[in-house]
């Protein structure tokens, strides 16, 4: 089983790249699953998804703690259920927490959730995410310059053995610089 990660901030094109390894992999014949998260076929996705809409201290509590049940909830129910897995959004959520309880957090779920040799984290610059947010009609919470460019500095951080892919480039190009890696 092949288990990819591809996390970054939000408008780093994570589910476009996704979609994109996907489509690849079917093309092979090979089964796939595809867990982006927060998902809404559970309680605490829908949970998690509903928090990120609102604003507030407990807001951001609960979506954090109903994203990490949704991401454990999809790693015990669709870990090595396929040939290729594939998560969306995955050990990064824990950046939206104050950097010593997200560098905890993600100690804890690094030591006892799966990793991969596949874990691509999308740098983009802030900027760049926030234009491409402006588009959506749901405004999370979080999807402000302030916000996006704080969390990015403590993505970057914890992602240090994670395969880093310049998400400000085109969609072929961050799909060419995946693929080497994936083919490699």
């Amino acid at each position: 089983m092949k288990f990819i990660i591809i996390d970054g901030l939000d408008g780093s094109g994570k589910d476009t790249q996704a979609n994109l390894i996907q489509q690849k992999y079917l093309s092979k014949g090979e089964s796939v699953i595809l867990r982006s998260h927060p998902t809404d076929d559970n309680q605490y996705g829908i949970k998690a998804k509903k928090a990120l809409l609102g604003s507030g201290k407990l807001n951001k509590i609960k979506a954090s703690t109903y994203y990490a049940l949704d991401v454990i909830r999809s790693v015990r129910k669709y870990h090595k259920e396929a040939d290729v897995v594939i998560f969306v959004r995955y050990l990064m959520g824990v950046a939206y927490l104050p950097f010593t309880v997200a560098k905890l957090l993600y100690f804890i779920f690094d030591l006892f959730l799966p990793t991969s040799k596949y874990m691509f984290y999308l740098d983009v610059e802030p900027n760049e995410a926030y234009n491409r947010l402006k588009a959506r009609s749901d405004k999370e919470m979080f999807e402000n310059i302030e916000d996006l460019t704080k969390v990015r500095e403590k993505e970057l951080k914890l992602a240090h053995d994670w395969h880093i892919i310049n998400g400000n480039d085109n969609i072929g190009e961050v799909q060419k610089q995946i693929d080497l890696i994936l083919e490699g």
